[in-house]
């Protein structure tokens, strides 16, 4: 079942490969420890995490490999624009989360990156199982096709 986009959700990025690399089994809601002009540079809707995965160290969820880039006006006082974040989630979540990488093989992959209703800064994380190459495959086919019969139907219609 597909969720409905939410009118006050102002997307920054979004990891679209993701869905194609790996099947999303589990997909949960993380806010993200920021610094002051991380979130300016995010305002102006300036990110990347189509690199970037989640791990766990420590007892504790990070961000890897985002790309956050710095904020021109800031000089100086910059942040560090590829440095790794921590995803504050509950700890049952995280429990649940650090049991299915350790024994089950999954990965915590971002999907989107987006500011709520509340003006804060989230990040939509999934738990994913990697695809082998003859999924990939059978997915393009797919989407293939379905693009294909609209199109049918389109002209058709």
């Amino acid at each position: 079942m597909a969720k409905k986009a939410d009118p006050n959700r102002k997307l920054i990025a979004e990891n679209r490969r993701a869905r194609f690399d790996y099947a999303i089994e589990d997909s949960l809601e993380a806010g993200v420890q920021l610094v002051g002009t991380e979130v300016k540079s995010l305002r102006s809707g300036r990110a990347n995490i189509a690199e970037s995965y989640a791990g766990t160290e420590g007892g504790e969820l990070w961000l890897i490999n985002a790309t956050i880039p710095e904020y021109p006006p800031a000089g100086q006082f910059n942040h560090e624009p590829r440095r790794r974040r921590k995803l504050l989630v509950r700890s049952r979540e995280l429990k649940k989360l650090i049991i299915a990488v350790e024994r089950e093989g999954r990965t915590i992959a971002p999907l989107k990156l987006y500011f709520n209703d509340r003006g804060i800064a989230k990040v939509e994380i999934a738990l994913a199982k990697g695809k082998k190459a003859h999924d990939k495959r059978e997915a393009t086919k797919d989407r293939d096709w379905k693009r294909q019969q609209a199109r049918l139907i389109r002209d058709r219609g």
